[in-house]
């Protein structure tokens, strides 16, 4: 089960206004799931995406990039789960246009207005045709009220949905910040999420929205791993309606940017958290800190270092102190001129390490009893600079294997 992860309810999404979500079921991977998403914007709405760095991008990728790039301005999202439409060529582009044209037909807008996207099994024909078919029913079930139904619509190998909303008040008028994300396997963004959409209904000025995005997914979506795998597919939408009737905001500097930066932040790191909690075969979510390194990308690749060692993973699934094995993962992340008599290493508040070795103070029963809780912390303190980082990411347990043993089963 995810770690200490609650179930969204339903009456605690709120409304964007300006979205409006339809399900349906096409039957791509299992008969009867809701596996089609429309999420239709009003006219005025604004878009802004981040997408996968892998070079083997996903056929819907292409296609929803060049959509975004071409000045039309968006009016609806395509999701589709169960079949991920990558690696697979030229017939894939021309699968992925081919919905987001009959799209177009049933909502009457351009098809470069649709941004695709897909997650599934890579590799496999797209079926165009059923989706095709499920689009009627998706736009007829088009609300407001339908981010609980949506997040459900979206997940693949998750066990749980993930979704949040916030209010704040901008110039006395409320705002709404809602969210919803999938993931749980080859989860290790280099951009963004594996699918995530996130709406505001706040008046943003147009140029200031990717600002928005890339400050919130910074700190949340790019700060997570499960398994060190960066999926084909990834990606995460912003979309801001401009439907809250307060005035325009369009100085980065101003309060309401910063109310609205904020709360569009704790939404995407809430979300980036419950994809950890949640996982392949998750049994403990660990926060690792790094501290005093020379740069922001040192910090980095210390924390990966760590976050992705599969020997430092399993310890944590058998709350086995084998903590060398951090000090290995801290030694091979890059860093060529560490000088590892000044780091300290800590778990929890048990001091685990220092001047190159086991600190005098560490019992292994302290450390045993740390890594026997469902959350950790580990702080890595470097003492060569002023720069911090911090990773979420999961235990690997017999469970992840089967998973991923069985995916296409």
């Amino acid at each position: 089960m995810p770690v200490n992860l609650p179930l969204p309810q339903a009456d605690q999404l709120f409304p964007v206004a300006g979205v409006k979500l339809g399900i349906a079921s096409a039957g791509i991977k299992k008969a009867g799931r809701k596996d089609v998403l429309v999420m239709s914007l009003a006219e005025g709405s604004r878009v802004a995406a981040v997408f996968t760095q892998n070079r083997f991008c996903a056929a819907p990728v292409i296609v929803a990039r060049e959509h975004l790039q071409s000045g039309e301005p968006v009016q609806a999202l395509l999701v589709n789960t169960g079949n991920a439409n990558a690696g697979t060529g030229e017939d894939g582009l021309a699968r992925a246009r081919a919905t987001c044209d009959a799209l177009a037909g049933v909502l009457g807008c351009p098809a470069a207005a649709v941004m695709p996207f897909s997650t599934g099994v890579i590799m496999e024909p797209l079926p165009a045709d059923k989706i095709v078919a499920a689009l009627p029913a998706a736009v007829a079930d088009l609300r407001e009220n339908n981010w609980f139904d949506a997040a459900h619509a979206i997940m693949t190998t998750d066990i749980q949905p993930k979704a949040l909303s916030k209010r704040i008040e901008i110039n006395g008028v409320t705002v709404t910040v809602t969210g919803i994300a999938k993931g749980s396997g080859m989860i290790h963004p280099n951009m963004a999420t594996m699918l995530g959409y996130v709406a505001t209904d706040a008046n943003l000025a147009p140029e200031l929205l990717d600002t928005l995005l890339h400050h919130a997914v910074r700190r949340s979506f790019n700060r997570i791993t499960v398994d060190g795998d960066t999926s084909t597919n990834d990606s995460c939408v912003l979309v801001a309606t401009g439907k809250a009737v307060h005035p325009q905001i369009t100085d980065l500097g101003s309060h309401e940017y910063l109310q609205l930066q904020a709360a569009v932040t704790e939404v995407m790191v809430y979300l980036a958290q419950a994809i950890v909690r949640d996982g392949e075969g998750a049994t403990k979510f660990i926060t690792i800190n790094v501290n005093g390194a020379a740069s922001a990308e040192e910090a980095g690749k210390v924390a990966y270092a760590i976050a992705h060692s599969p020997l430092v993973k399993t310890a944590f699934f058998a709350s086995d102190p084998n903590l060398g094995r951090i000090l290995a993962a801290i030694g091979y992340a890059g860093v060529t001129d560490l000088d590892v008599s000044k780091i300290r290493l800590f778990l929890g508040d048990v001091l685990v390490a220092e001047h190159g070795g086991r600190a005098v103070s560490y019992r292994e029963e302290d450390g045993a009893r740390t890594m026997a809780a469902a959350e950790i912390a580990m702080t890595v303190e470097l003492n060569r600079g002023h720069h911090d980082t911090t990773v979420w990411t999961c235990d690997f347990s017999y469970d992840y294997v089967k998973i991923n043993a069985e995916y296409r089963s």
